[in-house]
């Protein structure tokens, strides 16, 4: 004996001898008022879901674990500062830059990394880092913080290094990608490292950099160390950032921040991936959000530049793809893959 239950969302059914048969859909078809409790077989990733009041909920996946691609990068480091006449502070470096989509790579010249193995009906936490905060005075900007998704970890970038009475670090600081060093009178200054697999070293200055302008040199980026100075009227550029087609548009990201100088001189560029240009002392301008692009350098009392948000962007097949996420990610389709862009923290249940 068979009993067949028809509605608006599907057909259910009972067997004495095949048992339940639930209401079928795909998730571009799931049922556009659901009540609370409403269970039914998604097509689309080959598990059984429940709407509990408010999303689609996994509660069975005959597929296993699946694979996700990532993109991952840090908040940028902001620009250094000076609070003399006689300093630049330097650029911020980009945020440390992971990946592991096909044919691209990582940044520091690093090749992608191993796609990542969700397991199904887990939460995944995903953390986008913010950017450093600019400064006054002469101090070395602040480094950016940490983005994250699962076990991948992507540094923020480093500070440029400031100069002048006070604090005088005028060193670069290591991060993803490393901060410049500032522009200061008769001595070298050195860039701040960058870290293995996500970017590249800030640039360094030498003892004859000074007098009129102390030009600085720019932060590290995820595809080329910042551009250093010997030079006493211009300062160092930041470092080129990666292109990725992840989201199926080549876009660069992580670019360092431009030198600044005191007073006249030609500023330092941003680095193409969001990267600000330097001030002199003010027109520093910040990391693009979103990009992890480092902040520009500037001297002389006036703030630093911020560096630009971080990003977090995961793909994974959509026949995989549940629906359920928290922190409003952007979601599209590029072939075969749903795209999720995370431009704040927020999570993903697989």
């Amino acid at each position: 004996m068979a009993l067949t239950l028809t509605g608006t969302s599907g057909t259910a059914s009972v067997n004495s001898s095949t048992g339940v048969g639930f209401a079928t859909w795909a998730t571009g078809g799931r049922p556009s008022s659901p009540v609370t409790g409403q269970t039914g077989y998604n097509t689309s990733f080959g598990g059984l879901e429940t709407w509990n009041g408010s999303s689609w909920i996994l509660v069975a996946n005959q597929n296993g674990n699946y694979s996700a691609s990532y993109l991952v990068i840090g908040g940028g480091g902001a620009g250094g500062g000076g609070n003399s006449a006689s300093s630049g502070g330097g650029g911020g470096g980009a945020g440390g830059y992971r990946s592991s989509v096909s044919g691209e790579s990582s940044g520091g010249g690093a090749s992608a990394e191993s796609a990542l193995s969700l397991a199904v009906g887990t939460t995944y936490t995903i953390t986008v880092g913010a950017g450093g905060a600019g400064v006054t005075g002469g101090n070395a900007g602040n480094n950016g913080s940490s983005s994250v998704f699962a076990s991948i970890t992507s540094s923020g970038g480093g500070g440029g290094g400031g100069s002048g009475s006070g604090a005088n670090q005028p060193n670069g600081v290591a991060g993803g990608s490393g901060g410049g060093g500032c522009g200061e009178n008769t001595i070298a200054t050195t860039g701040g490292s960058g870290t293995t697999g996500q970017g590249y070293a800030g640039g360094s200055t030498t003892s004859s950099t000074g007098a009129p302008n102390y030009p600085s040199a720019g932060g590290g980026g995820a595809g080329a160390v910042g551009s250093g100075t010997n030079n006493t009227s211009v300062a160092g550029a930041g470092g080129v950032g990666v292109a990725s087609s992840v989201t199926g548009t080549s876009v660069y990201r992580a670019g360092g921040g431009g030198g600044g100088t005191y007073a006249g001189g030609t500023v330092g560029a941003g680095g193409n991936g969001g990267g600000g240009t330097g001030g002199s002392p003010s027109g520093a301008t910040a990391g693009t959000a979103n990009t992890g692009g480092g902040g520009g350098g500037t001297c002389n009392g006036i703030t630093s530049a911020n560096g630009g948000s971080g990003v977090v962007i995961v793909l994974v097949p959509t026949a995989n793809y549940s629906g359920t996420t928290s922190g409003s990610p952007t979601v599209t389709t590029l072939g075969s893959n749903t795209i999720m862009t995370f431009t704040s923290s927020g999570s993903y249940t697989a």
